[in-house]
């Protein structure tokens, strides 16, 4: 769709005709996976969206929105006026999710601008820079920063330490959503009492229920996972606690370094190729070699100079520019050949000639010091990182240090788990974070045996993939998996993929038991950032994403008046506060009713916590809001809170 179509910020009817959107919408910027998804969330739910994006990659997702009749705006939306021709001035949410190598920037720069000139939109960016994260987040406008690291680091954790547990922090209590095995062919009620039933996958079929009821028949063997307080699950019989830690070794791994496995070829790739090496080179080099590089080039352009205007033969004629270059290198490396010589030059150009031939010798031997010291440091940081990780067993092993490994790799090592990490790139900007934290880093492509071996992958506990090229995740994870051989049913290895479809393909074709979706995961927190709504957590139940969400009725929604047994089959309610409480000095002292009744209903003004698939979940956050009227709308504006 072009950007003339879109200009108007009207909603498609479904037919991709302009012209049914109501007053406001929400502005998605970027068309990647994530964005996508965030866009298929709001758009199946009712909610009108319109996409800015200028990447012409993307020609499955441009097809996908006509199909939906959602417009598109082909624009960069860091270009003034491209907000405008996507209805800023009717918009009620800025989502922006823009990837690439300048995504954060140009999602920093969108948001930022949207604040100024709509102070009342709610902004949601993806931001993984902690220090920008906080300086936005103190903005008072309505909105949120979200770093996706951090948002999918849980379930990829979880996912290594084959923990079927995860806890949920419900208004400072601790719940915990606990994976078990039915021992019965019985009902839940009577196996689990008054736990939350969340999923049931039947075996041998593998047929998985989301929130089936108590009452629902279990058979011996079956999957379940139930959700309650530690006291309840106790009484139940369901274990709580995560796997014991292994006892750390204390690695001693500082630095380290190694190259990035290009996959370029011809001219091009080899441009790119030294390209990539002089940065990669430049980023890891001393301070001193940098300036002692310049002295070197700052003589002999000067020593070029002098020797051009200054040197004749005894007929008078001079050198050439690139002769008086010749003559000067070959001064500075004391290797001359006769061909040139400062014997019949005048006085004062023969002690230039003494100046250059000491200045020579110092400022070619200071950056072959330190070139020396870098390539030896280079060396032993390698070797240092593979000494380290070779006596490690029952390790995780992390392969790509990028924003989401690192962030998993310090979640690991504060559960007291050793880590190991294979990384390709010697210029990784994580890398600090790694040394701090003292964890062997293993240099090398991690899709070839060599540098898995290095890792000692046959002897981990679990297996990390989390590069950010899908395609590379795959590879790795196949080679981890015939490396481990036997081994393979009982370490698991998990895959962080991009796309969902993708990844729900690779776990059903390929074996793989722990396959995460990065989108799936993060999509629902944009989702209910853009709209106003609580999302508190996400987590998988058997291969399902879930929420956690809280909301507080308002007065005239769908909500008010409703009985819980009439809410959706597939959401659990928690707990609830009631609004008796909100209205006094300490509105958190209030008790929460916990499990509260089928019978109980919703009222105004009262905080419930669910848990639920997240397109349900978020369905029934809505219905907790109040539809404006029109005059709201025009007394407050879009967005208003």
């Amino acid at each position: 769709m072009s950007a003339e179509t879109a200009a108007r910020p009207e909603q498609g009817d479904g037919r991709g005709n302009p012209g049914a959107m109501r007053p406001t919408h929400v502005i998605v910027c970027g068309l990647g996976g994530l964005g996508l998804r965030i866009v298929e969330q709001l758009h199946h739910r009712g909610d009108p969206v319109v996409v800015v994006d200028d990447d012409r990659g993307h020609g499955r997702g441009a097809h996908v929105l006509e199909t939906w009749g959602v417009p598109l705006v082909e624009a960069d939306p860091t270009v003034p006026g491209s907000l405008d021709t996507a209805g800023l001035d009717t918009a009620h949410a800025v989502v922006c999710v823009m990837a690439g190598d300048q995504g954060e920037l140009r999602n920093l720069h969108v948001a930022l601008h949207v604040r100024e000139q709509r102070p009342d939109v709610r902004v949601v960016t993806s931001l993984g820079n902690a220090a920008i994260g906080r300086a936005v987040s103190a903005d008072p406008g309505p909105g949120a920063v979200l770093d996706v690291a951090a948002l999918v680091t849980p379930a990829l954790v979880e996912a290594c330490l084959l923990s079927p547990v995860h806890a949920l922090d419900v208004a400072g209590t601790r719940f915990v959503a606990a994976g078990t095995t039915a021992h019965s062919r019985t009902t839940l009620r009577h196996l689990y009492g008054d736990l939350a039933p969340l999923a049931v996958t039947s075996e041998p079929d593998g047929v998985t229920h989301l929130c089936p009821s108590r009452d629902h028949r279990v058979g011996d063997g079956d999957r379940v996972t139930v959700l309650g307080t530690d006291e309840e699950l106790a009484d139940a019989g369901v274990e709580a606690t995560t796997a014991v830690p292994l006892p750390r070794r204390g690695p001693t791994t500082r630095r380290g370094a190694g190259y990035d496995p290009d996959a370029t070829h011809g001219r091009a790739g080899v441009l790119q190729r030294a390209v990539a090496a002089v940065v990669a080179l430049g980023r890891e080099s001393d301070r001193g070699l940098r300036w002692a590089i310049a002295a070197l080039v700052g003589l002999l352009v000067l020593s070029t100079t002098v020797i051009t205007l200054g040197y004749h033969y005894p007929d008078g004629r001079g050198l050439g520019t690139v002769d008086a270059l010749y003559f000067t290198v070959e001064s500075v490396a004391t290797v001359g050949f006769g061909d040139y010589s400062f014997a019949d030059q005048a006085v004062w150009l023969r002690l230039w000639a003494v100046f250059l031939m000491l200045a020579g010798v110092v400022t070619t031997a200071i950056p072959i010091a330190y070139f020396t010291d870098m390539l030896i440091s280079r060396r032993l940081s390698a070797t240092a990182g593979r000494r380290a990780a070779s006596a490690s067993v029952g390790h995780v092993v992390i392969v790509g240090l990028g924003a989401v490994g690192v962030s998993v790799a310090e979640a690991l090592h504060a559960r007291g788990r050793d880590v190991v990490v294979v990384e390709s790139d010697p210029a990784n900007r994580h890398l600090p974070r790694a040394r701090a934290l003292r964890i062997p880093v293993v240099f090398g492509d991690a899709t070839t045996a060599d540098a898995l071996r290095d890792a000692r992958v046959g002897r981990a506990a679990a297996v990390a993939v989390t590069t950010s090229d899908d395609m590379a995740n795959i590879e790795t994870g196949l080679a981890v998996r015939d490396l481990l051989g036997e081994r393979r049913p009982d370490v698991p290895v998990v895959l962080r993929l991009f796309d969902r479809e993708l990844a729900r393909t690779v776990s059903r074709r390929f074996g793989f038991g722990s396959v995460r979706s990065i989108v799936e995961l993060a999509a629902p927190w944009f989702v209910g950032a853009a709209l106003g709504l609580d999302v508190l957590g996400t987590f998988p139940v058997h291969g399902h994403a879930f929420l956690l969400g809280r909301l507080r009725v308002d007065a005239g929604s769908a909500l008010d008046g409703l009985a819980m047994r009439d809410l959706s089959l597939r959401t659990r309610v928690v707990a609830l506060r009631r609004a008796a409480g909100h209205d006094g000095p300490h509105p958190e002292a209030v008790p929460l009713e916990h499990p509260p009744r089928r019978d109980t209903r919703f009222a105004a003004g009262d905080e419930a916590f669910l848990v639920g698939p997240d397109e349900e979940l978020l369905a029934v956050l809505a219905r907790s809001r109040a539809e404006p009227t029109a005059s709201t709308r025009d007394t407050t504006g879009p967005g208003a809170r």
